[in-house]
């Protein structure tokens, strides 16, 4: 449990249920905004660019994994599902924040529509008047695709693997549960029992009935000061730390992505300044253990925010290679859109006068719940998913996804028996 996170969650169940508001963590703080001044949503080709055009802020938001599919030229399945249900970027606008120490202690800072509502806030939580979260009903969780037909696109990948079309390729199913959660009380949930490095929450109730995203996601993608950039590729997840260590399949699938984040930060980076500092590191998180690498470089002069997500999306370990084939395949064998699950999701600070210091800490949206509608009339969506490599197992891949999701949707209010459909 960390106590920035916990103190942002009582402030933001403080705050008015129809407003815009989002908690990020910020290195070792938690920043909470509401009312933010400006929101902007964009869709198709073009929505990338809007991330050059941001002007100086901070801002929180996400960029969908279909967003990739105008980088890439992804060709649409003859028949789509689902219309799109959330924008292919949504960034908000934060000029007054509270910003939660280490130590639980608050500081609102900024001048804009949130901040008298910050002061008011922030005042009351250090009166110590208590508040109540709701608690997080049980509903039914349905998986989208079931154990046999995950399995069989499992071998329809291994088919592909084995012609020669494609290296490693992420494959996901969505869970969903039949209300819409509260977000206030599913992020609480998070930040008292889930601790991950990303954990983060944005409602925004005037954008179609209303999208909340909550993620307790342990990846990074994007982690960039002034034109320093960090991405923390994972690949490879078993339930224990000897189990990851041993296994030379994880390892492999996991310096593949190593190799493809490389290459898509060459795109953008200076020639030579390419490091990995750290490749196949076992991290334990809640539940399970994951093997992570780091790799980093320096931005050229000229690249901005828009032309690093430009090169680098969808990240690579949720993706796979070569990522424009894969994306294809992606596209083929998912009967859903993935959304903002899989995407980018976090903040982006351009409120320095120098460009050069500008920062910005996006994550890769797993272990990330997406919230349509509210109560009984809107739905809770939770992806999950692994890297298919030529020795995987159709039954060991399911597994994997189990693991991943069964603390998440414990923490969700899943009962005993809430998931059917496996």
């Amino acid at each position: 449990m960390r106590l920035s996170d916990t103190v942002a969650s009582a402030l933001i169940a403080r705050l008015p249920v129809e407003s815009t508001a989002t908690a990020v963590r910020r290195g070792d703080t938690t920043v909470v905004g509401v009312e933010p001044s400006r929101l902007v949503v964009a869709d198709g080709p073009g929505a990338i660019d809007h991330l050059d055009a941001l002007g100086p802020g901070f801002w929180v938001g996400w960029c969908s994994f279909e967003l990739g599919h105008t980088l890439e030229r992804v060709q649409p399945r003859a028949a789509t599902l689902e219309p799109a249900s959330v924008p292919d970027l949504l960034f908000a606008r934060f000029d007054a924040i509270a910003v939660v120490a280490a130590d639980g202690s608050v500081d609102v800072t900024g001048d804009g529509p949130g901040r008298a509502l910050l002061d008011r806030t922030a005042c009351v939580l250090r009166d110590g008047d208590p508040v109540t979260v709701a608690p997080l009903p049980t509903g039914q969780w349905h998986s989208r695709l079931d154990r046999d037909a995950y399995r069989a696109r499992v071998d329809a990948v291994l088919e592909l693997l084995g012609a020669g079309e494609c290296y490693q390729v992420n494959l996901t199913r969505r869970l969903t549960c039949d209300h819409a959660l509260d977000p206030v009380a599913l992020y609480g949930a998070l930040a008292h029992r889930h601790p991950a490095p990303h954990t983060a929450m944005l409602r925004v109730p005037e954008i179609a009935d209303g999208i909340s995203v909550v993620s307790a996601s342990p990846e990074g993608y994007l982690r960039v000061r002034g034109r320093g950039v960090e991405t923390r590729p994972i690949k490879g997840t078993a339930a224990t730390r000897a189990m990851l260590a041993a296994s030379a399949k994880d390892h492999a699938e996991n310096v593949m992505i190593v190799d493809l984040a490389r290459n898509d930060l060459g795109r953008v980076c200076s020639p030579g300044s390419i490091q990995v500092p750290s490749l196949c590191s076992v991290e334990a998180h809640p539940g399970l253990h994951h093997l992570v690498s780091t790799v980093n470089g320096r931005l050229r002069p000229e690249v901005g925010f828009g032309a690093l997500v430009g090169a680098t999306f969808p990240p690579a370990s949720v993706t796979g290679a070569p990522k424009p084939r894969v994306l294809q395949i992606i596209e083929e064998l998912e009967p859903v859109r993935r959304g903002v699950y899989c995407g980018a999701f976090g903040w982006i600070d351009t409120r320095a006068d120098d460009p050069e210091l500008a920062e910005a800490d996006l994550a890769v949206a797993i272990r990330t719940f997406t919230i349509l509608g509210r109560g009984v009339g809107g739905c809770t969506h939770f992806g999950v998913g692994g890297g298919i490599v030529a020795d995987s197992l159709p039954d060991a891949e399911w597994d994997e996804t189990e693991l991943k999701a069964a603390r998440l949707l414990e923490l969700a209010g899943a009962g005993a028996g809430a998931l059917v459909g496996s």
